[in-house]
């Protein structure tokens, strides 16, 4: 997923591995892409060696420099590769975690269970919230009016937590 993320977005302009960075942190893509923006400096190297990307130039900022890099024709073809193996790929997105817990769940001692629940359901709670200012920031930056595949993707993400809630509450209510 680093891979096609970096590449969609040297698609729109050539930038440096910090500028990539930033731009995937203010997305939020650790939670949406799965992308550990600690990897995004060894994608670029990958993807240079395999020549999907260049050296566009350096800046200097005072006494730092930063590489930027462009997506080269072979990364456009690599990136439109990328694009139709994601959209093509039917895995589903199930809180494994949760669920080989819950198949254990009686060895634990009265009260834990619910504890631990109580504690997930705080966190998702968290992240609805996190969420739904991200959609709001994203509105105001199109001035109130996301992109249909945007909205779309909030809408299908905000409906993932909120049936992770509906199970936690209801797991809730077993326990008492």
């Amino acid at each position: 997923m680093t891979e096609l993320l970096v590449l969609g977005l040297l698609n729109t302009e050539a930038m440096s591995g910090y500028d990539i960075q930033t731009a995937l942190q203010n997305s939020d893509a650790e939670s949406w892409g799965g992308v550990l923006v600690g990897s995004i400096y060894h994608a670029l190297k990958k993807l240079q060696s395999s020549g999907f990307i260049e050296l566009d130039g350096v800046e200097h900022t005072g006494r730092r420099q930063k590489s930027v890099y462009r997506i080269t024709p072979g990364g456009k073809a690599h990136l439109q590769k990328l694009i139709i193996d994601s959209l093509q790929s039917a895995a589903p997105c199930y809180p494994t975690a949760l669920y080989s817990g819950l198949n254990f769940l009686d060895i634990l001692p009265d009260g834990q269970a619910g504890a631990a629940l109580m504690r997930r359901r705080e966190e998702l709670s968290r992240q609805l919230e996190k969420l739904q200012k991200g959609k709001a920031a994203k509105e105001n930056y199109f001035s109130g009016a996301l992109p249909p595949v945007s909205e779309l993707v909030f809408e299908h993400m905000l409906a993932q937590l909120h049936s992770q809630l509906d199970l936690i509450d209801r797991l809730l209510e077993l326990q008492n």
